[in-house]
């Protein structure tokens, strides 16, 4: 509906029934053949799709496993062609949000951590053992994560985006929804193309392939695309640009059809990118001033309008950088500002490889289809990064197979069985997946050379600002150090007359000077596996009660089980001492706050060679069954009515990160403003995983919707609301990655959800319920006035919302303070209102067979908070980005000459927010910054 696509001469169904949707737009019989007429009379006949719809411009698509008008399909869909994708200048996934209004498909600081959003919906990246809420299939196979698919893709035949949860048709099951692309197969037919484009940032990008017929029963074809562009950072210290574009992809493929009722196709891709990804700049926004911040780590209340940027050195911690080597440049250009100032030496240099093969059967036994699509893919990353993304050497990842390394080797086997009975009364389909899915994290996330120096003025900024010197050890200013030590008191007025940390500050002074020996230590190489084994069986069949009037009921149960098993590698021997000299402060009310911080500092994120050698194991097992039912209704041929109900599902697992391993250690009496940081707090906790897994996510999904179709006019609207249990969240509180389910209590929780503290606002477990809410209402609708123009439109509002008095996970435990912003307000990511629009123009140019091209389109989004913890400050204001594209085609559209503009009004605007790693006492915010303006020029041509 989002898409009504015009013919460029024929139509052409491939009825590829795979684990999702497939969707083909169909467009006006003016310009054909005899052939194709009777192509077209044929494709007809297989869908039950009369000569009047396909003449009325229908898209038809198999969204319910049959070939069906779009118009006819009980669900809320989008169909894109590759004609439409073109247009666009489309290459990966993220530049479907141009034509989809509610998907949002964004990247973050590396690009196999890219996420796909469904109506505010999905999985924030950075953690490889969380599943996409929005699950990818390219050519019927699953891709493990959604980040796979951030890539180059070839010519596209076509893209199906499914709103809301899915399963019971096949694949993989997915709880928000499901993209599904379809490349371009061979013809039978000797055809062959070529393009080239040169843009802005020294973009080069060629395209190629060829399809060769082999008699009448095999076809073969091959497609190749190298894209070369430089990056959109410029990295001032290290003289090299970052977020550059270094990438190819070969593709063949194999179709034979012995006869009419056999189809096999085989699929074979490599791809390879070698690129620096992904830098971010500083923040600028508003803070509160110190003595307004709550107690504990990132604690933010709503800064007053005037107060200074986060990055001003009224912000105790920038008067830090700067002394520690920062250079101010980066702190006062803007956050849009795309000179980048890092820490000499560290690299955002990857590599990415990813290649499989698949084959898909399509044969119709007598009344029985059997479709059976087997896939074998293997996906590996690495990425370095100066992670801390500021001139002072605070953390790092090297490049090299270590760095933040994530490893995919997946197997997936489907079968269906589909046919009608009962006098075509029913259309039934059963069917079984299975998936092995093996995965490998390899790590060395290091402190910085700078790291033992910045860390101690943390606490030492915490006590007061006007002690602290970076240069000297342990922080302290010689009269900060006599201050505290009380040999000022009685001559400096207000200076302690005893030690201020009374006969434990020698400790404390201890404690702070240890920092500096930490420099260039922590992992030495983690290592994580998990081996997931996921089988399921399904049915979805649709009961035709009258001519009129269909039941679709659909089941799928699902087994999957997750082993995990873990080594450990580091060679941090300063925390190990620290806890030694400071743990027996934790006793002290007084000093706990204080020495916990002095020992989270040595030990962040889990650092600390008692590690070293440490091993892991664990299972997860989880059963679950999920369905939908459907009723739908027209009352006219150009009408649909229908209501639904799904569930859906997404497995548990484990965070793979050493940062969860432990439990966190909380002060209720500390006002420092350290707490709420993990550490290890005793050698039993090594031997304890359970903080690493998190459940599984169920939703329950209610949507009704009417549908309208015409020659010249489509119309589609549909209403929904989806309650998610159990919503998986990934988070980055500034130290440590926090992934915990989301849910709430129906109790009463006085606020206890809101506070600071870790231990309160527990619920009992019989009043859990669900914590995350999704709903609102899609307007959907295109316009063909003329044979030569189309208009499409689309409109989202989504209130995408946790609930109030909210809990940590389906037991009832608190939430973790550091999400204590979330209850009652939107999701990250999440605008309340998108709209798209596209409008297309081909027009004869006289009576030479040449044609014109002027394509437009728009998306305009609302504001919304683009930090996954809704910190003050991560707010991103609405915006409208811009693409266009006009050209001149020849006859038969052999040829084209086309120039292009994507984000044509050069709107600057953020992916993601987070908080700058480390950088505390009060926090600064950092970005991954969208793409600017690019625009070139299209040279292509064919035969």
């Amino acid at each position: 509906m989002n898409v009504a696509v015009r013919f460029a001469g024929s139509l052409k169904i491939a009825f590829a029934a795979g684990a999702s949707l497939a969707a083909l737009a169909a467009a006006p019989a003016y310009a054909q053949t005899t052939e194709q007429a009777a192509e077209d009379e044929t494709v007809a006949e297989q869908a039950d799709v009369t000569d009047d719809e396909i003449d009325r411009n229908v898209i038809v698509v198999t969204a319910q496993g049959r070939i069906q008008s779009l118009s006819d399909v009980p669900i809320a869909v989008n169909a894109v062609s590759g004609e439409e994708l073109a247009k666009s200048g489309a290459s990966d996934i993220r530049e479907l949000n141009q034509v989809a209004p509610s998907l949002l498909v964004s990247s973050t600081g590396n690009e196999a951590n890219g996420s796909a959003r469904i109506r505010g919906i999905g999985t924030v990246g950075d953690n490889p053992g969380l599943e996409s809420s929005v699950a990818v299939f390219v050519d019927g196979v699953y891709r493990s994560r959604s980040g796979n698919a951030l890539s180059e893709l070839g010519p596209i035949d076509r893209v199906e985006i499914l709103r809301g949860p899915q399963g019971t048709l096949g694949g993989r099951n997915s709880s928000a929804g499901l993209i599904s692309i379809y490349t371009a197969p061979p013809e039978f037919e000797l055809t062959g193309y070529g393009a080239f484009t040169y843009g802005n940032y020294d973009a080069i990008r060629g395209e190629a392939g060829i399809s060769i017929p082999f008699g009448d029963t095999v076809a073969a074809r091959v497609d190749g695309v190298y894209f070369k562009r430089d990056g959109f950072y410029n990295d001032v210290v290290n003289n090299t640009d970052i977020n550059n574009r270094d990438r190819y992809l070969v593709r063949g493929q194999l179709l034979f059809e012995p006869n009419d009722d056999i189809e096999f196709r085989v699929v074979a891709d490599y791809s390879k990118k070698d690129e620096a990804c992904c830098a971010a700049t500083f923040v600028q926004t508003d803070f509160a001033p110190l003595s307004r911040i709550s107690p504990g780590l990132n604690s933010f209340i709503r800064p007053e309008p005037g107060s200074p940027s986060l990055t001003s050195t009224a912000n105790p911690i920038i008067p830090v950088l700067l002394a520690l080597g920062q250079n101010p440049a980066a702190l006062n250009n803007g956050t849009f500002d795309r000179d980048i100032y890092v820490t000499e030496g560290r690299s955002y240099e990857g590599e990415t490889e990813d290649y499989g093969i698949s084959g898909e059967l399509n044969w119709q036994l007598g009344a029985v289809e059997l479709t059976s699509i087997t896939g074998y893919r293997e996906y590996e990353n690495f990425q370095g990064s100066d992670t801390d993304y500021t001139q002072v050497d605070i953390l790092y990842r090297a490049p090299g197979p270590n760095a933040g390394a994530r490893q995919f080797k997946t197997f997936t086997q489907e079968l269906r069985l589909q046919g009608s009975a009962f006098g075509d009364r029913l259309d039934w389909l059963v069917g079984g997946f299975y998936a092995n899915e093996k995965l490998q994290v390899r790590d060395n996330l290091r402190f910085g050379e700078d790291y033992g120096a910045f860390a101690p003025c943390r606490i030492v900024n915490a006590i007061s600002p006007a002690l602290a010197d970076p240069t000297a050890t342990g922080c302290l200013n010689a009269g900060g150090r006599a201050f505290l030590s009380g040999a000022l008191g009685g001559v400096v007025p207000g200076a302690p007359t005893q030690p201020a940390f009374g006969a434990a500050t020698p400790a404390i002074f201890g404690g702070l000077d240890r920092l500096a020996t930490v420099n260039d230590l922590g992992s030495t190489g983690d290592i994580y596996n998990q081996d997931s084994e996921n089988f399921a069986v399904f049915t979805h069949n649709i009961f035709h009660i009258t001519d009129t009037l269909d039941l679709t009921l659909g089941l799928r149960y699902t087994n999957e089980t997750k082993d995990f098993d873990a080594v450990l590698g580091n060679d941090n021997t300063v925390c190990p001492a620290q806890r030694a000299a400071l743990t027996p402060l934790l006793a002290s009310p007084a000093l706990a706050g204080l020495a916990g911080g002095l020992i989270s500092l040595a030990c962040q994120g889990n650092s600390t060679s008692e590690l070293d050698g440490a091993t892991f194991s664990d299972t997860r097992d989880e059963d679950e069954f999920t369905g939908t039912g459907i009723l739908s209704w027209k009352p006219t041929p150009d009408l649909l009515l229908y209501g639904s109900y799904s569930r859906g599902y997404k497995a548990g697992g484990f965070n793979l990160d050493r940062s969860a391993i432990t439990g966190t250690f909380f002060s209720p009496a500390d006002t420092t403003g350290a707490s709420n940081i993990s550490v290890i707090v005793g050698p039993l906790a090594l031997a304890d995983t359970a903080n690493l897994q998190f459940g599984q996510e169920t939703v329950d999904a209610f949507e009704i919707g009417a549908k309208y179709a015409t020659r010249e006019f489509t119309l589609g609207l549909s209403a929904f609301r989806q309650e998610f249990s159990n919503f998986q969240l990934n988070t980055f509180n500034g130290s440590v990655f926090l992934v915990q389910n989301i849910n709430a209590c129906s109790s009463d929780l006085n606020d206890a959800d809101e506070d600071a503290f870790g231990l309160t606002g527990a619920c009992a477990e019989d009043d859990v319920t669900y914590g995350v809410v999704a709903q609102g209402v899609e307007l959907e609708g295109s316009m063909r006035p003329g044979r030569d123009l189309l208009f499409t439109a689309g409109l989202t509002y989504s209130d995408t919302s946790y609930e109030d008095n909210l809990i940590g996970n389906e037991s009832g435990a608190p939430l973790d303070p550091a999400l204590r912003l979330l209850p009652n307000d939107n999701l990250s990511n999440a605008p309340e209102i998108t709209a798209t629009a596209s409008a297309s123009w081909t027009p004869e140019l006289g009576s030479s067979g040449l044609s014109g091209l002027a394509y437009l389109n728009v998306r305009t989004v609302g504001d919304y908070n683009t930090g996954s913890d809704l910190l003050y400050g991560k707010e991103q204001d609405g915006f409208t980005l811009v693409n266009a594209r006009i050209g001149i085609r020849g006859p038969d559209e052999r040829w084209a000459i086309e120039g292009w503009v994507s984000n044509l009004f050069d709107i600057d605007y953020t992916q993601v927010a987070f908080n700058t790693p480390f950088v505390a006492s009060q926090q600064t915010f950092s970005a991954y910054l969208a793409e600017p303006r690019t625009y070139g020029v299209t040279v292509r041509a064919g035969f």
